[in-house]
């Protein structure tokens, strides 16, 4: 099991020591996007998957429909860092863009946020289908840009919180990502945890490549309570990268269960809770207030990197 602490406090380890490799630091090479042309077009108080839009009119592409089909409970695209805020285009969820940032793109030629690595950041704020605890099974989902592979702002043994809900006594979960130097000899690994709202050591999963700046990472991480079995007896958590299942692990650690509970924590991107900050870009949040299907989460992915002329 591969498990973290939710606290500032360094964490003592006990997995095997991965070998250490050298990341790959080369300059992307910059392509035509694929996927420019618009899907659709919504305006105010249009039925949309699962749902209807209220919101300002926007051009919503093949990724935007291949989300908005599976129901998300809240979805923002990151694409209005310049505006100030953002509703979601399900759940009707207004968060706000604060600090230094700026406006990119995905591989669909899309929009997305950069964030600055030291005060960038997107807020929304606390509600019930944000936290695993409603229905206790949960899917977080985004794409995610490192635009270092060091971080200057980081935390504890050398990582940064790039998204995640949780605060002192009211922790969630969160999304994190090593620098390529770090105390625990995890060279830009990504993953993801659920912790007690008291916080301390977390239950979750990661994978650990080579990561180069620049580099677009399709990030799913699924919190399942329900599912229990004698492989998971207490539920577990899995991750994805660009639509593939890496890893799975039980909702325990070193004997203590993890439950979710609902905490009053706001719901963040670029940071979780102001301790570290993650200096890259970020687009296309969505969470799901259930397991999203392996199918749907290959389909996603296929749906920003794939032609139109080459889709199945």
């Amino acid at each position: 099991m591969r498990k973290l602490a939710a606290s500032l406090v360094p964490l003592l380890t006990f997995l095997p020591t991965p070998v250490k490799t050298t990341p790959v630091k080369t300059t992307p090479v910059k392509t035509t996007p694929v996927n420019t042309t618009p899907a659709g077009i919504i305006s105010g108080n249009t039925a949309v998957a699962g749902g209807t839009f209220a919101g300002p009119p926007f051009a919503y592409g093949v990724y935007d429909s291949a989300v908005l089909q599976d129901k998300p409970a809240a979805y923002w695209r990151l694409d209005r860092s310049s505006s100030g805020a953002e509703t979601s285009l399900r759940g009707g969820l207004r968060g706000t863009y604060s600090g230094t940032r700026s406006a990119t793109t995905l591989p669909d030629g899309s929009g997305a946020t950069a964030f600055d690595g030291a005060t960038g950041y997107f807020e929304v704020p606390d509600n019930a289908v944000l936290s695993p605890a409603t229905t206790g099974e949960f899917t977080l989902e985004a794409w995610m840009r490192p635009d270092t592979l060091s971080f200057p702002n980081q935390q504890s043994s050398g990582y940064v919180h790039w998204m995640g809900k949780g605060e002192p006594d009211h922790h969630e979960y969160v999304a994190r990502m090593y620098s390529f130097e770090n105390n625990e000899n995890r060279p830009n690994r990504i993953s993801g945890y659920l912790f007690n709202a008291s916080g301390g050591l977390g239950a979750g999963s990661y994978f650990q490549d080579a990561v180069s700046t620049g580099q677009w990472i399709h990030y799913v991480l699924v919190i399942n309570a329900n599912a229990k079995s004698e492989a998971y007896p207490n539920g577990y958590t899995k991750i994805y990268r660009d639509g593939v299942l890496r890893d799975q692990d039980d909702l325990s650690i070193r004997g203590q269960i993890i439950i979710p509970s609902d905490g009053s924590a706001p719901f963040r991107v670029g940071t979780r809770d102001f301790g570290s900050w993650f200096q890259g870009a970020v687009g296309k949040v969505a969470v799901y207030n259930g397991e999203l299907a392996p199918t749907r989460i290959a389909a996603h992915h296929q749906a920003m990197t794939t032609p139109p002329g080459r889709r199945p």
